[in-house]
C-alpha cells in the first residue's frame, strides 16, 4: 500500500475530508451579498478546513516528533477556529438553517477525539531537541544539553572540498 493510500485510509484524514466537504456546504448558505461574511468568515472557514487535511498529510510524511507536533498544533488551531467561525454564524439573522452549523461542530468534536488518539501514537523518542522548547517530548527541556553535540563531525570526512574548483 502506498503512503498516499495509507493516508486516505487514516480515520483522522477521512474525518478531515468530511469536515472540508461540510464546510463547503455551509459556506454555500451564506448570502453572497453579505460582503463582510464573504470576505472574512467564508474565507477563514475554507482556509482552516483546507489546512487540516494538508497538515495531517504533512505530519504523516515525517517521522520526527517535533515536526509531527508542529503540524498537530496547526491542525488543532485550525479546527478550533473553524468551530468558532461556524458557531458565530448562529447569530447571523440571514442564516436560518443551522443544521450545517451543528453538523460541522459535531464533526469537529468527533475529529478531536480521533486527533487525541492520533497524537498519542507519535513516537516521542524520535526527535531532534527543539531549542525553542515548544515541541520537545516529555522530560526534555530546551535548556538541556543536546546529546548530538557530543557527536564529532568533520565535514572533510564526508565532502571533497579540494576538487570543487576542477569542474
Amino acid at each position: 500500500m502506498s503512503k498516499q493510500d495509507e493516508l486516505h485510509q487514516l480515520p483522522l484524514y477521512q474525518k478531515a475530508e468530511q469536515i472540508f466537504k461540510i464546510t463547503q456546504g455551509l459556506v454555500e448558505i451564506i448570502p453572497v451579498d453579505n460582503e463582510f461574511l464573504q470576505e472574512t468568515t467564508v474565507r477563514f472557514m475554507l482556509e482552516n478546513a483546507m489546512i487540516i487535511p494538508a497538515k495531517i498529510s504533512g505530519a504523516q510524511a515525517v517521522e520526527l516528533y517535533d515536526l509531527k507536533m508542529e503540524n498537530a498544533t496547526i491542525i488543532r488551531k485550525s479546527a478550533r477556529e473553524l468551530s468558532v467561525y461556524a458557531g458565530s454564524l448562529r447569530f447571523e439573522e440571514e442564516i436560518k438553517d443551522h443544521d450545517y452549523i451543528l453538523l460541522l461542530r459535531k464533526e469537529i468534536d468527533e475529529f478531536r477525539l480521533l486527533f487525541i488518539d492520533w497524537v498519542a501514537g507519535f513516537d516521542e523518542w524520535n526527535y531532534i531537541k527543539d531549542d525553542w522548547g515548544l515541541f520537545n517530548p516529555p522530560g526534555v527541556n530546551a535548556h538541556d544539553k543536546d546529546p548530538d553535540d557530543d557527536i564529532p563531525f568533520n565535514p572533510d570526512d564526508f565532502f571533497d572540498f579540494e576538487n570543487e574548483d576542477e569542474d
